[in-house]
């Protein structure tokens, strides 16, 4: 009997053994939005560029050339907002402002600004290690000359800044 209870007691052991093993020791889980923050800005901070093998494309057309010194830095500030500059752009981004994800699954990003990229949707995916960028630039109702010669469907490619 004295036994029969030991090994009762021991099988009445081995659930806590297995609930002790469990993965809850990796913290929370990060949020769709999160991952995607972090696809852009890293952990705080992330600046892609044309050199070392990005492109840029309007209506199929390469103007990598117009656009070679290009470069976006996304940054995460926490509670203080997320915010971008950019250099290089030829009067299609804002030198500086905030951005925000939108879309269901936070795969489309707006910059502010004035500039003509400023408050449109951006898609945006990751392939490999480049950052894609894609977004049309319309054809204002008025405007100047300047705006109507960056009017059409954009594509940047960027690689990661070391």
């Amino acid at each position: 009997m004295k036994h029969l209870a030991k090994i009762f007691f021991l099988l009445g052991l081995i659930p806590f053994v297995f609930l002790s093993c469990s993965n809850d020791d990796d913290g929370p889980q990060k949020t769709a939005e999160e991952i995607a923050i972090e696809a852009l800005a890293g952990t705080s901070e992330q600046t892609w560029t044309i050199s070392g093998g990005g492109s840029v494309s309007r209506d199929g057309t390469s103007l990598t050339n117009n656009y070679a010194d290009f470069e976006i830095r996304f940054r995460n500030r926490g509670s203080a907002g997320l915010n971008y500059e950019t250099t290089g752009s030829g009067g299609l981004f804002d030198p500086s402002g905030s951005w925000s994800l939108e879309g269901e699954n936070y795969n489309r990003l707006r910059l502010s600004g004035i500039q003509p990229v400023a408050n449109r949707d951006i898609t945006y995916s990751k392939q490999g290690g480049d950052l894609r960028l894609e977004f049309t630039v319309p054809n204002p109702s008025s405007a100047s000359a300047r705006v109507e010669a960056l009017v059409g469907f954009y594509v940047f490619t960027l690689k990661p800044k070391p």
